[in-house]
C-alpha cells in the first residue's frame, strides 16, 4: 500500500494566524481580499485538490516516470500528469499570488505557502512542472519591458505556458562565470541563442503547447565572468512581439535524465541551436535577474523538503501507533494484543519526535520567509521594506538548507520507523527518501547555501539581516520575561544568540588573516544558525499556542515538543560550535595526494 498524505490543515492556520498574524499583516500590507474566510477556503480546496487528485499520482509517476521520443525530442508526462494540471489551470492555482493587472488573484506569497506545501507534500515530481513558473513571474515583474509582460507573463500566470530556468552548462555549474551559451544580435532586435544547458526542471513536456525558456548566455562583446552574463527570453515556439505564436523555436530537447529519483518530473537537456530570443533586463546584468528567479525558487525548494518530512512522518506515525513488535520496558500497554505498538519505544518516539519537532518548527521558518516577501514588497515604510529585505536574504540560504537536510533526515527516520518495510516499495517510503535527497542539490547545494550564507549575507553585508534576527530574539525574550508558561525556554534562547554572535564575531576576525576561514566554518555556522533559529520559532509557539485559545491538548503537544527539541536537537549546536572554532587546521593540510594543487 503506498503512502498517503492529508494536508496539515490545523498547524498551517495556527502557522498562519496564531503565530506569524496574517490575518493582521495582509490588512496592514493592503492585501484587503485575503481576509481569513477567503484563505480559509482556499486552504481547505487546496487540501481537496492535492489530496485527490495529486497525492494518488505520486506512486504512478515514480514507477512510470516520464518518456522521451528520440526522434522528436518530445517528452510525455506520466498518465494522469496533463489531467492534473489541466485541473489546476481551471481552479485558478497557477496566479494565486500574482498581480490582477497580469491576471493572478494578487493574494499574499505568505497565503501562497501551503498550498505549496501540499502539492510537495503530495506530488513533488508534479510539482516540479509549475514551479518555475513563479521564478519567471518573478522575473518579468521585476527586469522584463512592458511588452514581455504583456506577450510571455500572462500566459504563464493563467498556467497556458510554463516558465524554466536555465542556466547550468556540463562544465559549470556554480561557477556561472564559465558559461558557453552565445547570443548573437539579429536585425529585427531578438537574438539568436546558441548553446546546451543540462538539468532543466520540466524543459520539455505535454502540459502545456509553449513553455518559456528564461537562458543565460553571453554577448558576442560581453566581459569575461559573471560580468558578462546576459538573460534571455527563449520561447518553445517562435512567439512574435505581438504575441502570435509561429512555429517550433529552434529549442530541442536533447535527453532526458535518468535520476535516483523524481521520475515523474522532466529534467532534460535542452539544445539551442540559433533559437529566437529576447534580452531581458539590460546587457551584461544578466546575474541581477537570475537571482530574482533564484532567491524564489530557493524558498520554493525549501518547501519542497519540508512537504516530503510531514508526508513521511504522516506514514510513520500511522504505522508506529499500528505495528505491534515487542513489549514495553515498563511493561505491557496493550495486555490484550500479543505486543505493544511499536510507538512506545523510546527510540521510536525518539525518530518520530526530531520528525515532529523538525517539520512543525521548520514550517514557521518558511511560511516567515514568504511573510517578509509580502512586508519588503508592500509595507508603507521604507525603513521596514529595507529591514525585511536585510533579513530575508539572511534566512533564504537557512531555509533552503535546513528545510531540505531535515527533509533527508525525517525521510529516513520515517523510513527507518517501518524497518524492512520501509525498505521496499511496497509502502512508498523509499520513494519519499529518493525524492528528498535532490532537494539538497539543486537551486544551489547545502555547501552553496553556507557559502551564501557566511561569505555574503554575514561578511559582505556586515551581518545586517543576523542583527535584524538577533533583535527579533531579544525583543521576544524581554516581552516574555514574566511568561512563566515560557520561562524554560527563554534562558537557553537567550544564551544560543549570545553565542550566534561571538561566534559570527570570532570568524570574521579570523577571516582578516586568512579567507579560508569562511569556507571553513561555513556549513556549520549556517546549521548552528538554522538549529537557534528553530529555538526562537518553537519559543513563539508555545507562547502562541498558550495565547490563542487552543484546546488544551493542542497546547500540550506544543510545549512537549518544544521541550524534546530544546533537548534533544539544539544540542546539536554544541558539535557546530566546536567545528567552527576549530578554523582551517584540520581541513586544508595534505591529507590528500593533490600534486600539483
Amino acid at each position: 500500500m503506498a503512502s498517503s498524505y492529508r494536508a496539515p490543515l490545523a498547524d498551517m492556520r495556527f502557522a498562519l494566524f496564531d503565530v506569524l498574524g496574517a490575518e493582521s499583516l495582509f490588512a496592514r500590507l493592503g492585501f484587503d481580499d485575503a481576509t481569513r474566510d477567503v484563505l480559509d477556503a482556499v486552504l481547505d480546496e487546496a487540501a481537496r485538490f492535492t489530496e485527490t487528485v495529486l497525492a494518488p499520482l505520486n506512486d504512478v509517476g515514480d514507477r512510470i516516470g516520464c518518456t522521451y521520443d528520440k526522434a522528436t525530442g518530445e517528452v510525455r508526462t506520466p498518465p494522469g500528469f496533463r489531467d492534473a494540471y489541466s485541473k489546476f489551470v481551471d481552479g485558478g492555482w497557477p496566479g494565486l499570488v500574482s498581480p490582477p493587472e497580469f491576471g493572478g488573484q494578487g493574494l499574499p506569497h505568505l497565503a501562497g505557502l501551503p498550498l505549496k506545501e501540499m502539492i510537495d507534500a503530495a506530488n513533488l515530481a508534479w510539482g516540479n512542472f509549475p514551479l518555475l513558473s513563479h521564478g519567471a513571474t518573478e522575473a518579468l515583474l521585476h527586469h522584463g519591458e512592458d511588452w514581455q509582460r504583456e506577450v510571455f507573463l500572462k500566459p504563464i500566470v493563467d498556467g497556458r505556458w510554463t516558465g524554466t530556468m536555465c542556466l547550468t552548462e556540463s562544465h559549470c555549474g556554480t561557477d556561472l562565470g564559465l558559461l558557453k551559451t552565445r547570443a548573437e544580435p539579429q536585425a529585427d532586435g531578438s537574438h539568436a541563442i546558441t548553446g546546451t544547458k543540462i538539468f532543466i526542471t520540466a524543459g520539455e513536456h505535454d502540459l502545456t503547447d509553449n513553455i518559456v525558456h528564461l537562458v543565460l548566455a553571453r554577448l558576442p562583446d560581453a566581459p569575461a565572468g559573471v560580468k558578462g552574463i546576459s538573460l534571455f527570453i527563449v520561447p518553445k515556439m517562435r512567439t512574435a512581439r505581438d504575441g502570435t505564436m509561429g512555429d517550433a523555436n529552434a529549442v530541442r530537447c536533447g535527453a532526458l535524465e535518468h535520476k535516483m529519483g523524481i521520475h515523474g518530473s522532466a529534467t532534460c537537456v535542452i539544445n539551442f541551436d540559433g533559437a529566437q530570443g529576447y534580452l531581458i533586463g539590460a546587457p551584461n546584468k544578466g546575474l541581477a535577474a537570475m537571482f530574482t528567479m533564484m532567491n524564489t525558487a530557493r524558498l520554493a525548494v525549501g518547501l519542497q523538503g519540508l512537504g516530503l518530512s510531514d508526508r513521511a512522518y504522516q506514514n510513520a506515525l500511522h504505522y508506529a501507533q499500528d505495528r505491534l513488535q515487542m513489549r514495553s520496558l515498563s511493561g505491557p500497554k496493550r495486555p490484550d494484543k500479543p505486543a505493544d505498538p511499536i510507538i512506545v519505544h523510546p527510540d521510536v518516539r525518539r525518530m518520530l519526535l526530531t520528525c515532529k519537532s523538525l517539520i512543525e518548527g521548520g514550517r514557521l521558518m518558511g511560511y516567515h520567509a514568504a511573510a517578509l516577501v509580502d512586508i519588503a514588497g508592500h509595507a508603507d515604510d521604507a525603513a521596514e521594506r529595507e529591514q525585511a529585505e536585510a533579513l530575508l536574504g539572511f534566512v533564504t540560504p537557512i531555509v533552503k538548507a535546513c528545510l531540505t537536510e531535515w527533509g533527508v533526515e525525517c525521510t529516513y527516520h520515517a523510513l527507518q520507523c517501518f524497518g524492512g518495510h520501509g525498505y521496499i516499495s511496497e509502502h512508498g517510503m523509499e520513494q519519499l527518501a529518493r525524492d528528498a535527497r535532490i532537494t539538497t542539490l539543486y537551486e544551489g547545494t547545502t555547501g552553496i547555501q553556507a557559502l551564501d550564507l557566511m561569505g555574503r549575507k554575514v561578511m559582505q553585508q556586515k551581518g545586517a539581516g543576523l542583527r535584524v534576527f538577533l533583535g527579533m530574539i531579544e525583543d521576544f525574550c524581554t516581552a516574555n520575561a514574566g511568561n512563566e508558561g515560557i520561562a524554560e525556554f527563554i534562558a537557553p534562547l537567550r544564551e544560543k544568540a549570545a553565542e550566534w554572535q561571538q561566534l559570527t564575531a570570532q570568524v570574521g576576525q579570523r577571516a582578516v588573516a586568512n579567507p579560508e576561514e569562511v569556507g571553513a566554518a561555513a556549513y556549520d555556522y549556517l546549521f548552528y544558525s538554522g538549529y537557534v533559529a528553530l529555538a526562537y520559532w518553537w519559543a513563539r509557539s508555545v507562547a502562541a499556542a498558550e495565547a490563542s485559545g487552543q484546546a488544551a491538548a493542542f497546547v500540550n503537544a506544543k510545549r512537549e515538543t518544544a521541550r524534546f527539541y530544546f533537548a534533544r536537537v539544539l544540542p546539536r549546536t554544541l558539535s557546530h560550535a566546536a567545528a567552527i572554532a576549530s578554523g582551517t587546521g584540520s581541513l586544508m593540510g595534505r591529507q590528500f595526494d593533490m600534486e600539483g594543487v
